[in-house]
């Protein structure tokens, strides 16, 4: 990962951190709000390839807006052995720096200009890098691809 961050000029700077059991968790643990951890997902395309979309941590995927985006009808998330195929990382350390295969990149709008912090490739590790130099380093297309999270459903 971070041979490909210098290759692109990117500024990244990893930390340690314990481990952690929700991306709440893992906020607290590094001192920010769950908005500026940046989940980079791998999506499944119809046609069989695969591309990263990078969403906020307080923030979903939003299919129908992704599948308006790229025109299609159908898209979905990997099986985890799939996405490690793709990209060399396992789920919860997935980032777009070092991936096995450059895919493309969709960088939703709602990501905040400044310090945010993305996987780093390995369990327990977390790297800060500031978010418009990364979507440009990736030369992601910034759009609307997500919803709020939805409240968590009361277990009355």
């Amino acid at each position: 990962m971070m041979n490909d961050a210098s290759a692109r000029g990117l500024d990244v700077e990893v930390v340690s951190r314990p481990p952690a059991g929700s991306l709440a968790e893992a906020a607290g643990l590094l001192g920010i709000q769950p908005r500026e951890i940046i989940k980079s997902l791998v999506v499944k395309h119809k046609d069989g390839s695969f591309f990263f979309a990078l969403v906020p941590g307080d923030r979903v995927i939003s299919w129908p807006k992704l599948r308006s985006l790229l025109g299609v009808n159908k898209l979905s998330l990997p099986h985890s052995d799939v996405a490690f195929a793709a990209t060399g990382y396992e789920r919860g350390t997935i980032t777009p720096l070092g991936s096995r295969t450059p895919w493309p990149v969709y960088a939703d709008f709602g990501i905040e200009p400044g310090r945010i912090c993305i996987g780093a490739g390995a369990h327990g590790h977390s790297a800060f890098v500031d978010s418009t130099d990364l979507i440009g380093a990736l030369d992601a297309t910034v759009a609307d691809i997500s919803d709020p999270e939805p409240p968590p459903q009361s277990s009355s």
